[in-house]
C-alpha cells in the first residue's frame, strides 16, 4: 500500500478500510510515522472513541476468518501476537472449544480424507493437524474416527 504523505489518522483509516486491526497492531504499523511523541496515542484514542478500532470486533473478525482452518492454540497465538488483551484471548478460545472436533475433522477431510495406512502416514497427519493448532486429544479423536468404518456404526 502506497500511502504517500498521509497523516497518522489517514494511514490508520487506510489500514482499517482493508480489514479490522487491533489497537496494538495499528500502533506497531503507525509508530514509524509518528513525528511528535504522543500524537499516535491521541489518534488511536480518537479512533477508538469513534468505534473505528474495537479489539472485540477484531477478535470476532479473526475467529470468522481463521477458525475454519485453525485450532484454538494457533488462534490464541495469533491474537496474543497482535496484542489483544489476555482475557479477550481466553474468551475467544473458550468460544471455539465446542466446535474444535468438527472443525478439525473438516480440515482433515479437506487435506487427507483417508485413514493413515501406516505409522509414517499417521505421524504426517498428526503433525499436520497439530501445526494448525488442534490439541493432541482432538487429533487423536479425528484419527480414531478416520480409522472407523462408517458402516460399522
Amino acid at each position: 500500500m502506497a500511502f504517500g504523505n498521509l497523516s497518522l489518522k489517514g494511514r490508520a483509516l487506510r489500514y482499517l478500510s482493508g480489514r479490522e486491526h487491533s489497537r496494538a497492531e495499528l500502533r506497531r504499523k503507525l509508530a514509524p510515522f509518528e513525528e511528535e511523541p504522543g500524537t499516535l496515542d491521541a489518534v488511536l484514542d480518537e479512533l477508538a472513541e469513534k468505534d473505528f478500532i474495537s479489539d472485540a470486533r477484531y477478535v470476532d473478525s479473526v475467529l470468522n476468518r481463521r477458525s475454519g482452518r485453525l485450532g484454538g492454540a494457533r488462534i490464541r497465538q495469533e491474537l496474543q501476537q497482535r496484542g489483544v488483551a489476555a482475557e479477550a484471548v481466553t474468551e475467544a478460545v473458550a468460544r471455539l472449544r465446542d466446535t474444535e472436533l468438527p472443525r478439525a475433522l473438516e480440515v482433515w477431510k479437506r487435506r487427507f480424507d483417508q485413514p493413515p495406512a501406516d505409522a509414517a502416514e499417521r505421524g504426517r497427519q498428526t503433525r499436520f493437524l497439530m501445526a494448525r493448532g488442534f490439541s493432541g486429544e482432538v487429533v487423536r479423536k479425528v484419527l480414531a474416527a478416520a480409522g472407523r468404518d462408517p458402516d460399522e456404526e
